[in-house]
């Protein structure tokens, strides 16, 4: 946040990383996924005019979180995993926002051929929003 829209510099760059560190639990804690949520949603805040452009990639990463999540069978605490689950859905509806409803047409199909109760009320919750 202290490089604010002087982050569009290092974006390509930080892009990289967050998509790393999306991919990979880092344990029971996931300190690191909600550490890298949490960069991404102040990335999105503060880059925001650059976010149409890097829509394809984030919106495949998040919805990937939110099915490994979802699925992941480790010793994930719940309390950790609807962390995981409410930074990724507050994450789209910033893209949502950033990309004038573009997630909420992307993912419209998507909802409606879930048939996983937490991942559909996050979509539901990005569609909802306003």
């Amino acid at each position: 946040s202290r490089l604010g829209i002087l982050i569009v510099r290092h974006l390509k760059r930080l892009e990289r990383v967050i998509l790393g560190y999306l991919e990979v639990s880092d344990g029971p804690k996931e300190e690191a996924r909600l550490a890298i949520l949490e960069t991404l949603q102040c990335t999105i805040e503060h880059a925001w005019p650059r976010m149409p452009c890097r829509l394809p990639v984030l919106l495949k990463a998040l919805l990937r979180l939110l099915w490994d999540v979802h699925t992941e069978r480790g010793p994930t605490p719940e309390a950790v995993r609807a962390a995981l689950l409410h930074r990724a859905t507050q994450c789209l509806i910033l893209l949502d926002h950033c990309c004038q409803g573009q997630v909420k047409e992307l993912l419209q199909g998507v909802q409606s051929s879930c048939e996983e109760s937490r991942v559909r009320e996050c979509l539901r919750k990005v569609q909802e929003s306003t």
